[in-house]
């Protein structure tokens, strides 16, 4: 590979040649004899804007996407799926939009509309529904790998991550444009009068993992948080695997370890900060109080005000000599580091916090900053002068401002990013380890790729700007390659994550960049290109399987059919909530612990357990269900939920006997079985043939046929007589009713619900 000896740096287009000859982007090996370059990777290429080619079927063409897709179709003597039944495409667009099964009635009511345009009202109904985005906030959740915990060893707990969950959820929801969107993640802090939302947008970047176990190197992880910064970054945006050249230059990709630490340097100025962010009915209260909490707080301090800045300084000082002089003196070694740690659980709720502020001169420091700054020295500065500590009685000092500050309205708070007060440089990390530092470098981007504009700062605004100039090939790309994937279960890139030289070739090259000028073009709108994908005709055929596709095209790569998917961890328990009537349709709020074993909960949470939710929010979608790192939710790793630690770009889609075991055995699905036989019972005249119909259409939104009819007739009538042979069962399986007339009844189809929850096509959308 080619590395960059020094401080030089090669030209940008001769890098590009040079790495197209040596990889053979473009068109294969380079063969002996050939003297011009291949040029870059097809990914690497600008976006061009491609001709819709003709199409003779114009019925069959919903709009421009149909058109490629059939272009390819006629070239390989193919011919498309017939469009799906209209059940099961109201069923299929309304849990790719909005992630939930779809109601009866709206079945109904779709099937009898004569109406042309009846298949866009639907999705326009769908697209304007708030469950969109939570719907859509999940798989964005997958790329930041958000979760409600640190990980490492003591995985400490994160109670207001939720914060940029909402953020996500609302901001998708409004239809904010992935420009902006992108933005305000990286750079929400840096816009000029940012506001409150705008820096919580910045939680994406609190995403990293945090080790607040004392004996860790706190540098040392903190550069760890800034590479994955870099690496989750590159990833999401721009499809590339930039993490592999943190030891060493790309093995595959023309991207050098110089380039690695240039865009770290981007996140290296950046601090972690949580801020007080008022929810509603927070703010007016807290005002109130806030002058007599200040007068009082000073009145504590004020008649040794002087006296204990001294001190204080002092404690302040010898903590930086002990960081400039690592080894000196033990015990102040361990108080600087704990000044990093402990500040991260629970003071200033930041890592390494408090030790930027003691890094600042005092009059630097922000009013919030010199009372954080305080309150720590109260709790642990006494050993800097032990007698003096007590003379100027700290300690009660300490009991009056807690007492006194228990008393003030809290305000609620958010896991933000911000710049650093304190000047860092950047530098190559030679082999990747921390400080083994070798040459120094300033932000800037991979030289692969278009250079930012000379009048853009050189900062995470700037980068983000860089990421969506229309000039940057990859981010429109991977964007709209990603929201494809979400719509047939695999990209027209199969490899979202990796668009460099490693990754698959688009199945569709033009399709995909007529996506990406269009997705730009057009303000990129997330919602119009969703609207755009489920209106075409590629989205509406059937997903039967052909004979003939599967020798031909078994992956599906040519879209000659939709495809049957099973569905993600959540939707499956949010489907099963849905059809009992169980779900509670409550948006946004803290993150919820719905029931879980006493093993797992043992095993992960220890002495602090697990606190169920009661109420409606035991019935929560999946989306806010608590997610713990080290502990994930059983039920949602059970169904492929992604690994959090590390961004994930697609999830894997299983069908395991534990998946079926949990449908059939889990409290919850067992609960939602009962619930839906209730539900069956209080809305049908009583007979079981119309039960049959009624909950099939519930969980499936079609009718059954003749034989699935038979079947469960026979299951129903199978369970009714083993129950009359033990009565005292019916009581288990529907203890409300065990006492009333009909237990029997209620019990046996409490099974048949069961069952009908366990469909494949239930846990699958066609």
């Amino acid at each position: 590979m080619i590395r960059h000896p020094g401080n030089d740096r090669l030209d940008r287009i001769h890098l590009t040649l040079w790495y197209g000859l040596i990889l053979g982007c473009a068109s294969g090996p380079v063969t002996a004899g050939e003297n011009e370059p291949t040029g870059p990777h097809w990914s690497f290429r600008p976006i061009v804007r491609r001709p819709v080619p003709p199409v003779g079927r114009v019925h069959r063409a919903h709009n421009a996407i149909d058109a490629f897709v059939r272009r390819r179709l006629d070239a390989e003597k193919m011919e498309p799926s017939p469009p799906a039944r209209r059940e099961t495409l109201i069923r299929r667009v309304t849990l790719d939009l909005v992630g939930l099964p779809v109601p009866a009635r709206e079945v109904t009511a779709f099937v009898n509309n004569p109406c042309p345009d009846a298949y866009e009202r639907v999705v326009d109904r769908l697209l304007a529904s708030p469950h969109y985005g939570e719907r859509w906030a999940r798989p964005w959740l997958d790329v930041a790998h958000y979760a409600d915990s640190d990980g490492y060893l003591t995985d400490q707990l994160r109670p207001v991550a939720w914060r940029f969950r909402q953020w996500v959820v609302n901001a998708l929801n409004y239809d904010m444009p992935f420009d902006q969107f992108t933005i305000e993640q990286l750079a929400g802090d840096l816009l000029p009068d940012s506001t409150i939302d705008q820096r919580i947008a910045t939680g994406f970047l609190r995403q990293t993992l945090s080790n607040r176990e004392g004996g860790a190197d706190v540098e040392e992880f903190r550069v760890m948080q800034v590479k994955d910064r870099v690496s989750t970054v590159s990833t999401v945006w721009l499809g590339l695997t930039v993490r592999c050249s943190e030891c060493h230059d790309h093995k595959y990709d023309p991207i050098s370890q110089q380039d690695f630490y240039e865009l770290y340097a981007f996140f290296n100025s950046s601090d972690e900060v949580n801020i007080d962010a008022p929810l509603p009915g927070e703010i007016g209260p807290y005002r109130r109080e806030k002058p007599e909490y200040e007068r009082q707080r000073h009145a504590f301090v004020a008649p040794r005000a002087e006296q204990i800045a001294r001190l204080q300084r002092r404690w302040e000082l010898r903590l930086l000599e002990a960081n400039a002089h690592p080894g000196q003196d033990y015990r102040w070694d361990r108080r600087w580091e704990i000044l990093g740690l402990i500040w991260g659980q629970g003071l200033g709720e930041g890592q390494l916090e408090g030790q930027e502020i003691v890094k600042l001169e005092p009059q630097r420091r922000t009013p919030w900053q010199r009372n954080r700054i305080f309150e720590y020295f109260l709790r642990f500065g006494a050993d800097i002068d032990p007698a003096r500590f007590g003379e100027l009685g700290l300690s009660q000092i300490k009991s009056q401002i807690e007492a006194l500050s228990n008393r003030l309205p809290k305000l609620a708070r958010a896991a933000t990013i911000r710049e650093t007060q304190n000047v860092r440089k950047a530098f190559v990390q030679n082999r990747g380890v921390f400080n083994d530092l070798g040459m120094e470098v300033e932000p800037s981007t991979p030289r692969c790729l278009p250079a930012m504009a000379e009048n853009t700062d050189r900062n995470r605004l700037g980068l983000a700007q860089w990421l969506v100039a229309p000039d940057n090939p990859l981010t429109a790309r991977v964007a709209v390659n990603r929201i494809w994937q979400g719509f047939f279960g695999r990209g027209l890139v199969p490899t979202a994550g990796d668009f460099g030289a490693r990754g698959e070739s688009p199945t569709h090259p033009e399709l995909l960049d007529w996506l990406a000028h269009e997705f730009v073009a057009q303000g990129w709108g997330i919602k119009r290109l969703h609207q755009r994908i489920v209106c075409s005709a590629v989205y509406r055929q059937s997903s039967r399987d052909r004979p003939e596709l599967q020798t031909r095209d078994p992956n599906n790569r040519l879209l000659a059919r939709q495809a049957s998917l099973r569905l993600s961890a959540e939707a499956v328990r949010d489907s099963a909530l849905a059809v009992s009537g169980l779900l509670s349709s409550r948006i946004g709020g803290p993150s919820v612990r719905p029931p879980q074993s006493d093993s797992v909960v043992m095993g992960g949470f220890g002495n602090s357990g697990w606190q169920t939710s009661q109420g409606a929010d035991r019935y929560r979608r999946a989306l806010y269900t608590f997610i713990k790192r080290s502990t994930p939710f059983p039920q949602l790793v059970t169904f492929d939920a992604p690994n959090t630690r590390e961004a994930c770009t697609r999830r894997e889609r299983s069908n395991t006997p534990l998946q079926a075991l949990t449908l059939l055995n889990d409290p919850l699905f067992w609960e939602a079985s009962q619930a839906l036989a209730k539900r069956s019972l209080r809305e049908t005249n009583g007979d079981v043939e119309q039960r049959i119909e009624y909950g099939f259409r519930l969980c499936t939104a079609r009718p059954p046929n003749a034989v699935e009819r038979g079947e469960l007739l026979n299951c129903y009538r199978q369970l009714e007589e083993i129950l009359r042979q033990n009565p005292e069962a019916a009581t288990g399986i529907m203890p409300r009713r065990g006492e009333e007339p009909g237990a029997i009844d209620a019990a046996a189809w409490t099974g048949v619900c069961s069952v009908m929850l366990n469909l494949h096509e239930f846990i699958t959308r066609d």
